[in-house]
C-alpha cells in the first residue's frame, strides 16, 4: 500500500511538472500531453451546473427579453422606412411590433416589463402616426381628392367657345342620358379642360375607372338604368372605392351614408358600401327609384346628393319640375347646384376627349378576380398563403372587409387573383374549418426542416408533424407545403384587430362596431378622455369580437323592384308610414328616432355640409 501510495504521488509530481512547462520548450511527443489529460476532468462541474440550472422564471424572463429585442427590431425598421417617407412599409413593421407582443402568448398586463414596452411602442407608433396625419392620411392609403371636391371652391368663368364647340359636339355625341350644354356646365369643362388642378384630377378619375368600368356597366344595364350614369362617380369618389367623406362619414365609390338600408351589409367584419359590385347595384337601384318618384333624372341627381323629399318640397315651392329652373331660383344648396353641371361636363369630355385635351387617358386595366363564397371565418393571412399573393394585394380586392378575417357564421364573396379559385378550394381542404382562421399555409424552401419550419411559428415539431401526417425525423423531400397548426393563443387575427379610423369615425362608434366598451379602447390604445378620432388613426382592438346580429336598420336586406317600384312608393305614403318621396328605411335616423327632411336651403356649401339632424337622416349624404 505504501509503495502503490508513494507511486500516486510520484504520478502526479510529474503530472503537475509537465503541466507548468512552457510547451514552446518541451521536447517530449504529444503522447504524453494527452495522457496527463486532468483536462478529462474538466466535465467535474458538471454536477454543479445542474445544480444551478435555470429556473421556470428565469427562462420566462430570457424569452421575455428575446421577444423584446425581436419586437424593437422591428420597430426600428419600421422607424427606418418612415423616415424614407415609406409609409405602407413603415405601416407593416409597426403592425409586427405590435403583433409580436399581442401575440406572444405572455400576460402583457400582467408583467411590468412587458407593460412598459407596449406601451412605449403603441405610444411611439401612434405618436408618428399622428405626425403623418398632419401632411396626409397618416398609415392609411392616400385618397385623392375628386373631381367635384377641387371644383367646390373654384370660381371659372364660363367660355364661349367652348360653350359653342360643345353644343355643336352634342348632335354627335351618343348618351342614353338627355344632355345640354348651358353657361353653368361650361364653366366646369372651362374649369376641367384648362386648369392644371381640375384637369389632372379628372383625368386620374377617368384612369381609375378602367378598374371598374366594365362591371359597372353590366351591373346598369342588368338594373335598366342608364350607362352615363357610371359618371356620378366621377363627382362622388373618384371612382375610389374606400373613399370616406370626413364631414358626413359617407363612404365607398357612391358614397353611402353610414346610415339608412340601401341592401348593404355593415356589422364589426364588413361594410360593403365599400364593396365595388355590391355597392353599384345598390346605387343603380336607388337612381332607378329616384327616378321614378321624381320623372326626372337632372332631378333624380339632385336627389342623390340632397335627398328626394328636399327636392320634391323645392319643385312643390316653385312649380317648377326642372332642374335648372331651381338652380337659377337658388332653391338649391350650392353643392347640389355645381353637382349636376360638373357630372353633365365630365359625361361630355369623357365622350370627346380629344376635343378637350385628354389625350393622355390610359384606363387602369381591370380588376379581375375569382369570387368564392364561404361560409366559415377564415384569416386572411392564410388565404394570403394559399394563393401565393401579397396581403396588401388581397385587402385591396376586399375593401367591405374590416378585419382580418372574414365573418363566422355568414357567407361572405372571397375575391381571389384571377385563376386562383381552384387553387384557394383545393389547399383550404387540407385545413380544417374550426382551424381556418388560426392555422398558416407554409411553402417549403429548399433548405426547410420539420424543426425549421417549427420554430418559424413557434408550435412543436411533433405537432407540425402530426397534422401534416409526418413522422417528427422524416425529411421533407418531395413535398411541396405543410399546414401549420397555429394554436389559437398565438394567432394574430384571434387577438388583436388593427383598425383604421375613418373619417366621421368617433371612439364611441368604433367601439360600438366591435363590441368592446370605450374604456377598453382607450386603455389599450393609450388615448385619453374623449370620442374624437383622427382620420387614418390606427387603433388596437385587443380582445376578440362578438358579433352582434343588429335589429332595425342595419340588418341586411335587398331592395326589390316592389320597394322601388313608384306605385308601392305611392301607397306606403298614402298611408302615412313615411313621407312621399322617401324610401320607407331612409326615415330613422341613428338613434329610430322619426326625421323630416328640412325644407330650407342654404347657398353656402359649408353652411349645408355643417347642417345636422333631419336632412342627414333622409338624402343619401351631406358633404
Amino acid at each position: 500500500m505504501v509503495l502503490s501510495r508513494y507511486r500516486w504521488f510520484v504520478c502526479a509530481a510529474l503530472a503537475l511538472l509537465l503541466v507548468g512547462c512552457d510547451p514552446s520548450q518541451q521536447k517530449a511527443p504529444p503522447v504524453p500531453q494527452q495522457a496527463t489529460a486532468p483536462a478529462v476532468a474538466e466535465p467535474a462541474p458538471a454536477p454543479a451546473q445542474a445544480a444551478a440550472s435555470p429556473s421556470a422564471e428565469a427562462i420566462r424572463q430570457q424569452k421575455i427579453q428575446q421577444l423584446i429585442e425581436r419586437v424593437n427590431k422591428a420597430y426600428a425598421a419600421g422607424d427606418a422606412d418612415y423616415r424614407k417617407g415609406r409609409l405602407p412599409e413603415a405601416k407593416t413593421e409597426f403592425d409586427r411590433a405590435v403583433d409580436l407582443m399581442l401575440t406572444s402568448g405572455f400576460d402583457i398586463n400582467s408583467d411590468p416589463v412587458l407593460k412598459d414596452a407596449f406601451d412605449r411602442i403603441v405610444d411611439q407608433v401612434n405618436g408618428l402616426e399622428m405626425e403623418a396625419l398632419k401632411v396626409g392620411n397618416g398609415f392609411a392609403p392616400k385618397v385623392e381628392e375628386t373631381p367635384a371636391d377641387v371644383a367646390s371652391d373654384v370660381t371659372f368663368e364660363a367660355n364661349p367657345d367652348i360653350e359653342a364647340k360643345a353644343r355643336a359636339e352634342l348632335a354627335t355625341t351618343k348618351s342614353d342620358l338627355p344632355l345640354m350644354v348651358n353657361e353653368y356646365v361650361s364653366s366646369f369643362i372651362n374649369f376641367f379642360a384648362n386648369s392644371e388642378r381640375g384637369h389632372n384630377t379628372l383625368l386620374h378619375a377617368f384612369q381609375r375607372a378602367g378598374r371598374y368600368k366594365a362591371m359597372i356597366q353590366r351591373v346598369m344595364a342588368e338594373e335598366g338604368v342608364p350607362q352615363d350614369l357610371i359618371y356620378l362617380a366621377v363627382a362622388e369618389s373618384g371612382f375610389q372605392p374606400r373613399a370616406v367623406n370626413r364631414r358626413s362619414g359617407a363612404g365607398g365609390m357612391w358614397q353611402f351614408m353610414p346610415r339608412g338600408d340601401y341592401g348593404l351589409t355593415r356589422n364589426g367584419y364588413v361594410d360593403e358600401r365599400f364593396d365595388p359590385e355590391k355597392s353599384t347595384r345598390s346605387y343603380a337601384r336607388y337612381m332607378k327609384f329616384l327616378h321614378a318618384q321624381l320623372g326626372d333624372w337632372y332631378l333624380a341627381m339632385a336627389a342623390y346628393d340632397w335627398g328626394a323629399g328636399n327636392v320634391q318640397r323645392a319643385v312643390g315651392k316653385t312649380g317648377y319640375a326642372d332642374f335648372w329652373e331651381l338652380y337659377k331660383r337658388h332653391n338649391l344648396p350650392a353643392e347640389t347646384q355645381n353637382y349636376v353641371p360638373e357630372i353633365l361636363a365630365a359625361i361630355i369630355i369623357a365622350n370627346n376627349p380629344h376635343q378637350y385635351g385628354f389625350d393622355e387617358i390610359t384606363l387602369d386595366p381591370p380588376v379581375l378576380t375569382d369570387t368564392v363564397t364561404i361560409n366559415y371565418s377564415v384569416d386572411l393571412r392564410l388565404v394570403s398563403d394559399l394563393v401565393n399573393v401579397p396581403m396588401d394585394e388581397l385587402q385591396a380586392l376586399n375593401p367591405s372587409l374590416l378585419r382580418m378575417d372574414t365573418p363566422p357564421d355568414a357567407s361572405f364573396d372571397l375575391h381571389l387573383p384571377a385563376g386562383t379559385a381552384a387553387m384557394f378550394q383545393q389547399r383550404i381542404a387540407a385545413i380544417p374549418e374550426s382551424k381556418r382562421g388560426v392555422w398558416r399555409y407554409h411553402r417549403l424552401a429548399p433548405d426547410d426542416t420539420l424543426e425549421s419550419v417549427a420554430h418559424t411559428y413557434r408550435v412543436s415539431v411533433s405537432d407540425l408533424a402530426e397534422a401534416n401526417e409526418l413522422e417528427p425525423q422524416q425529411s421533407l423531400s418531395g413535398i411541396e407545403a405543410l399546414v401549420v397548426p397555429v394554436p389559437p393563443a398565438a394567432a394574430p387575427s384571434a387577438h388583436t384587430v388593427m383598425y383604421t379610423a375613418r373619417r366621421g369615425d368617433t371612439l364611441v362608434s368604433i367601439a360600438d362596431r366591435f363590441g368592446v366598451s370605450l374604456d377598453q379602447l382607450r386603455r389599450w390604445n393609450k388615448l385619453p378622455g374623449g370620442t374624437r378620432v383622427e382620420a387614418g388613426q390606427r387603433l388596437h382592438v385587443v380582445e376578440p369580437v362578438t358579433v352582434r346580429r343588429s335589429r332595425g336598420r342595419h340588418h341586411r336586406t335587398t331592395i326589390t323592384d316592389a320597394d322601388l317600384h313608384p306605385k308601392a312608393a305611392k301607397r306606403g305614403s298614402s298611408k302615412g308610414s313615411h313621407e312621399a318621396g322617401d324610401p320607407p328605411s331612409r326615415k330613422k335616423s341613428a338613434h329610430g328616432a322619426s326625421t323630416q327632411e328640412s325644407s330650407k336651403t342654404s347657398h353656402s356649401k359649408s353652411a349645408e355640409s355643417k347642417r345636422s339632424g333631419d336632412n342627414k337622416g333622409s338624402s343619401k349624404k351631406q358633404k
